[in-house]
């Protein structure tokens, strides 16, 4: 017997875009339309639709799926990766091409997937595994399991339409972990719960696939849990298959996608709300001068073109700097308070050896504080490249480990 348990050839999956007429309000408005002008009518439903009017979630997209595998999916938004998902859980059917899935599948793709709202946590228990094929007793030896995990117990005869968001999750993910589907699909879902039971989830897939030879395909915009979870990652990018391989060369190729011009040290962004607008991110040298690349033992900084347009937000600059594999490394807020409406230049000045080399992802926001509203948020790509005069790591020659290199004082 074949370890393949998904096979998909040739995927693709187009929707129909474009102006409509305005829909009728009621069916007596519906019907008069039809009835004056039937051949208008059909002609609308029936006709093809021309190349401007179709719209490709995804095209020609192949891969395969070996039992017990961890693929995490990764890519933008607008990539493709629900529509994968949906064709996969056999929620919407492709366009062209297939997917053959061999096995019982259980997806989570939002909060409260296959749920009853009227009915209790405990009926909702019993009603999934009914659905899945499981008999009484099977899902009876799994209850309590499945309720220590979701940490309801106060609330299982509650009808789940009272819970919470995050009760919903947790429930909703411990019935898929544990009623013991083959192929278990997850979405970005996880992202409700807090940072303690998504940490637990992720051990939980863990645990499926090395212990129980479970398959799990697994979407996520934690570039740390793909990592940390997945055997195999694949990069979907304007609904195409991008790249398929090892996770840190996905996630590579995912941020590198970030960075879509060529300049890598000027960024002309023009994005923004109704109270802030950033026009451009610069990254500049210690004369202030633009830069391509950072080396190690110089300082540099980043440089924030923005502007505030209303008053009473008084947005503030902030950057995060992350890892490629999605590891946040530090923080940074600016702290000064722009309550003028005008424009704005700030620059952020780094130590030299504060990254080492590599590559990194600036995360630059403009958010107003207490309570948090982002309004507007980029990444881009920033690359530090080795300085072989730097005097700092004295005769050490070979590559320093780690992300951070600060200069230690050594007394």
């Amino acid at each position: 017997m074949s370890d393949t348990v998904i096979r998909v050839e040739n995927l693709s999956k187009h929707y129909r875009i474009g102006l409509r007429e305005k829909r009728a309000k009621t069916i007596k408005q519906a019907v008069k339309r039809i009835a004056s002008s039937p051949f208008k009518y059909l002609n609308s439903v029936l006709r093809e639709p021309t190349p401007e009017e179709m719209f490709w979630a995804l095209q020609n997209v192949s891969f395969e799926v070996k039992r017990g595998d961890v693929v995490g999916i990764i890519g933008r938004n607008g990539a493709g990766k629900s529509t994968l998902l949906k064709i996969l859980s056999q929620i919407t059917e492709p366009s062209s091409g297939y997917a053959e899935i061999r096995g019982r599948v259980r997806s989570l793709l939002e909060v409260g997937t296959g749920f009853h709202p009227d009915l209790t946590g405990r009926e909702n228990i019993y009603l999934n595994g009914t659905i899945m094929g499981m008999r009484k007793l099977e899902i009876d030896r799994r209850f309590d399991e499945i309720v220590d995990f979701a940490e309801v117990e106060k609330f299982i005869d509650t009808p789940v339409k009272h819970y919470s968001s995050g009760m919903y999750t947790r429930l909703a993910f411990a019935v898929a972990a544990h009623l013991t589907p083959e192929i278990l699909i997850v979405d970005e879902v996880l992202a409700v719960g807090d940072a303690q039971f998504q940490k637990k989830c992720l051990g939980k897939m863990k645990d499926v696939s090395l212990n129980e030879g479970r398959t799990v395909i697994f979407v996520s915009h934690n570039m740390g849990a793909i990592t940390s979870l997945c055997s195999r990652a694949i990069l979907l990018q304007s609904g195409e298959l991008s790249f398929e391989g090892s996770p840190n060369k996905a996630i590579s190729n995912y941020m590198i996608q970030g960075s879509e011009i060529e300049n890598k040290g000027f960024f002309l962004i023009n994005e923004g709300d109704e109270y802030a607008h950033l026009k451009s991110i610069e990254i500049v040298d210690i004369n202030g001068i633009q830069t391509d690349f950072l080396l190690t033992g110089k300082p540099f900084g980043i440089k924030v073109d923005f502007s505030t347009l209303k008053s009473g937000k008084n947005p503030q600059p902030c950057f995060l700097i992350s890892a490629e594999d999605g590891t946040k490394l530090f923080q940074s807020i600016n702290k000064e308070i722009f309550k003028d409406t005008r424009n704005y230049t700030q620059t952020a000045w780094f130590n030299p050896n504060i990254l080492n080399d590599g590559r990194y992802v600036l995360t630059l926001a403009l958010t107003t504080p207490n309570p948090v509203e982002i309004h507007i948020s980029v990444e881009i790509l920033i690359e530090v490249l080795d300085d072989p005069n730097d005097e700092a790591r004295g005769d050490y020659k070979d590559k320093m480990h780690g992300y951070l290199r600060p200069q230690i004082k050594w007394l």
